[in-house]
């Protein structure tokens, strides 16, 4: 028989269709308003502060509709906005600045869908609401910088190696350095060739004497100005992570720019704020020589001063700083060689170096701690005003002994695990900014609008469906109600995907759909009246039915590959908003192949299989 599949196309075609409905159904159940707390910096979310979350809420009789807790996260769920945001400011206050609280929105995806880690999809920031940011890294003052180390760089290679020079200053991102013999700049272009290989050299004889010009090589500009853009986007990232906003967009647009999206953030002076913030790192010596019980007493010694360490017990160091965080060039983290315990491995540029070679000379067996320290400002409403205010928070970090001397490249132990030791070397890197940044663009999209966009994306795509439905199911009769049944399990597979794939879903994202739906049929199209030829040229319903669906393949193939490739250089070439549409373009053309050929081929076959057709419903 001419049409009939064999049994594993229709299994397929059952499993698929199981699994799509699996992967979309969870976008039917919406949202609950909730409250999702996570710990900043060192701190935990553990069971006692599950447990003091809990009775604050039954205190202030605010009914839970159900909470889910993993270390480092709690989430608990309410029925309804208005117990979300009387719990809100509670919450806050008692947990302090060891915790974020923040407002949310949880899928409320049953327990035995996520079984099968089946989420609905994200929604944009044109979906859901918040602020965009566009942010331009200034890559010249990020070359500035790398020019102005070098010049302690150098400075301490031609002192060490007792090479007489002149002057060494830094010109337009390039180091100059004055000697009065030639000898003497042979020499020193010599030792700086061998030990910094990334410079490019160049002479010049003019006023005043000889001239060895030195500039970073193509490639090392390059690394600079990535390393700039990444070390900025760690730095942001860390930032917005601190603040609980879900599903945060942060990432590189071109060779300059961070596109920063934050869903549900209505406050774009906040979000300023948070972004502006500044944070780096000191590194002072630990006083030994005094009681740390007098000083908690009150009587702090001349020149010391107390501190707080992670779990908020006092550490009484040094008032003068080693080092700072804007003299850290590198770290990264790993194993010591000899112990085998966590480390971090830091790298100090010229002056850093110097200073810490003058004081682990004198301080081998001595503690020395690292202390974080962050400014920001955050604007609250009181009494109807907006009052901004400042808060500074230092906290030690690390604490490590001092084992022998050293200056530029030295070890941090004394770590309690991996992790930490990871989190110090993101906190030592990203601490504080690469380059200054400059905000292009901003924009804030409340969330009615957001949600005046989704309902008027539902209703376009409810339109354009109903709308083909009608037109298929008219104009092709028994055949037409074959492909709307395609063309709605088409669908289901596009929103499965986006959910299985977590895509986030944009307005674009949504008119990719309508016009997936207005395209999906134009494969149907192409078979049923390549059908209706072969009847009118004799053709019984059978043998249409077959030629008409091997006939359009190499037609429909040809314009579907032709605009999955326009789809593909969109997403190639386009920014956010052209890549959600071409994303969504691309994933239903795919699914509409599947359904509007093997899908309507395999109904119609179950329809006409083993019969003696004398007509077709075309």
């Amino acid at each position: 028989m001419i049409n009939q599949y064999p049994l594993w196309k229709y299994l397929l075609i059952v499993a698929l269709f199981v699994v799509g409905a699996i992967y979309a159904l969870p976008n039917l159940y919406g949202d609950d308003p909730a409250l999702q707390i996570s710990a900043n910096r060192m701190a935990e979310v553990d069971t006692a502060t599950r447990d003091r979350v809990l009775k604050l809420l039954e205190e202030r009789k605010l009914p839970v509709k159900s909470y889910e807790f993993r270390p480092g996260l709690l989430l608990v769920r309410f029925a309804d906005t208005e117990t979300q945001l009387q719990a809100y400011e509670p919450l806050k206050e008692a947990l302090g600045d060891n915790y974020t609280t923040a407002l949310n929105l949880a899928p409320a995806t049953p327990d035995w869908l996520r079984q099968f880690n089946a989420m609905p999809m994200y929604l944009g920031l044109d979906l859901r609401g918040g602020v965009h940011f566009l942010m331009e890294v200034d890559m010249n003052a990020a070359l500035d910088k790398a020019a102005e180390r070098y010049v302690g760089d150098l400075r301490t290679l031609l002192r060490d190696e007792k090479v007489r020079y002149l002057t060494i200053t830094d010109n337009k991102q390039r180091v100059e350095m004055r000697f009065g013999t030639a000898e003497e700049l042979a020499r020193a272009e010599e030792l700086i060739r061998a030990e910094y290989r990334e410079l490019e050299l160049l002479e010049e004889q003019g006023e005043g004497g000889l001239f060895l010009h030195a500039a970073l090589n193509e490639q090392a500009r390059l690394d600079t100005t990535r390393f700039a853009l990444q070390q900025n986007i760690t730095t942001l990232r860390k930032r917005v992570n601190e603040l609980g906003v879900s599903e945060p967009t942060i990432q590189q647009q071109g060779d300059s720019r961070i596109v920063v999206q934050l869903p549900g953030v209505q406050c774009t002076s906040c979000a300023k704020e948070l972004i502006g913030a500044t944070a780096t790192l000191e590194y002072h010596a630990v006083d030994e020589e005094h009681d740390i019980a007098a000083a908690l007493a009150g009587r702090v010694p001349f020149g010391s001063r107390l501190y707080k360490n992670r779990d908020g017990r006092p550490v009484l160091l040094q008032k003068s700083i080693i080092v700072s965080g804007d003299q850290i060039v590198d770290a990264s983290s790993g194993l010591d060689s000899q112990s085998g315990q966590p480390m971090v491995s830091v790298t100090l540029d010229a002056s850093g170096a110097k200073r810490m070679s003058n004081f682990t000379r004198d301080n081998v067996g001595k503690g020395m701690a690292v202390v974080y320290i962050e400014s920001k400002t955050e604007t609250r409403i009181v009494e109807g005003k907006a009052v901004r205010t400042t808060k500074r928070l230092e906290e030690v970090i690390s604490i490590a002994n001092i084992k022998e001397h050293f200056s530029k490249r030295f070890q941090t132990t004394g770590l309690d695990s991996g992790a930490e030791a990871h989190n110090l070397a993101l906190l030592l890197r990203a601490g504080a900014l690469a380059a200054p940044m400059e905000i292009v663009e901003e924009r804030t999209i409340g969330p009615s609008l957001g949600q005046d966009n989704i309902d008027q994306g539902l209703r376009s795509v409810i339109i354009g469906f109903v709308v083909v439905l009608l037109f298929m199911a008219i104009w092709y009769k028994g055949f037409g109600l074959v492909a709307n049944l395609a063309l709605g399990l088409n669908l289901v597979f596009i929103v499965a995907v986006l959910s299985l794939l977590q895509a986030t879903l944009t307005l674009p994202g949504i008119a990719g759909i309508v016009l997936t739906v207005g395209m999906a049929v134009d494969a149907n199209v192409l078979i049923f009246e390549r059908i209706r030829e072969e009847l009118l040229n004799g053709n019984t319903p059978q043998a249409a039915i077959h030629a008409g669906y091997e006939k359009a393949f190499s037609t429909i193939a040809d314009a579907n590959i032709t605009t999955l490739l326009a789809a593909l250089v969109l997403f190639g070439f386009g920014t956010g908003p052209i890549k959600g549409f071409a994303i969504t373009l691309s994933i239903g053309i795919i699914t509409s192949m599947f359904t509007a050929i093997m899908v309507t081929r395999a109904v119609v076959n179950l329809m006409v299989r083993g019969k003696r057709l004398t007509k077709l419903s075309i």
